[in-house]
């Protein structure tokens, strides 16, 4: 079977309880510039990649913060499991396609998504 590629860090999500106040705090203190947001979550973006921090107040699993891009989670997730990774959380939706998240054989979660329904059509700052 044909190994499906991580193609690069999608996001890093971190929760906060306050979504206006983190949102000032990152661009004061870190220098990130909003690029999107909606009622849960704020991306926030960096200068030198395209990788976003997600703000968000979604109930998450604080493990599963790094999510990696892939072609497509289904033929990932098929790949990654006869690797040798087990599926935590099977596939599922969301608003830009779908994730799963997997564990490697040392116990660490491998959070996967693909943009099979496109980038975010969320309201602009």
């Amino acid at each position: 079977m044909e190994a499906e590629m991580l193609r690069r860090i999608d996001c890093v999500m971190v929760r906060v309880g306050d979504l206006g106040a983190a949102t000032e705090f990152y661009a004061r203190v870190f220098g990130l510039r909003t690029l999107w947001h909606d009622e849960l979550a704020v991306g926030m973006g960096m200068p030198e990649t395209d990788a976003e921090v997600v703000l968000h107040t979604m109930d998450l699993a604080r493990d599963v913060g790094v999510r990696y891009l892939v072609d497509d989670v289904l033929a990932a997730v098929a790949a990654y499991e006869h690797g040798g990774c087990v599926i935590r959380e099977p596939l599922f939706d969301i608003a830009i396609g779908r994730c799963a998240v997997l564990e490697d054989p040392f116990g660490n979660a491998v959070c996967i998504l693909d943009m099979s329904r496109g980038a975010p059509q969320v309201a602009r700052p």
